[in-house]
């Protein structure tokens, strides 16, 4: 049975959600740590500690990063997706004519 990833068994620290932000960013541990001014070590233990509080197992199978990301963006939101600068895909034309996001209003 596939874990449920959407949600975390307890709050994230600030440190944690800054860690998941950056990741999502798609930076390395090593910018991470750079731009938190922490070991990589440090990052390291805390993607691994986000990881668990998602369910989240490293496999063969699977990339760790990419389901911590995904599952950060899905309960935390798409701030991250946002910083990307990336239109978003679900624009739809409301009654005034302006363009709205039906999944992230």
């Amino acid at each position: 049975m596939t874990p449920d990833i959407t949600t975390t068994t307890r709050d994230l620290t600030p440190f944690e959600r800054l860690v998941m932000e950056l990741l999502c960013e798609g930076k390395s541990n090593s910018a991470i740590a750079h731009e938190t001014a922490h070991t990589e070590k440090i990052i390291e233990n805390t993607v691994s500690r986000t990881a668990k509080a998602f369910g989240i197992k490293a496999g063969g199978n699977t990339n760790l990063r990419v389901l911590l990301a995904l599952a950060y963006r899905t309960h935390y939101g798409d701030k991250a997706f946002e910083k990307l600068d990336v239109a978003c895909q679900h624009y739809q034309i409301g009654p005034d004519g302006q363009a709205l996001c039906s999944r992230h209003i």
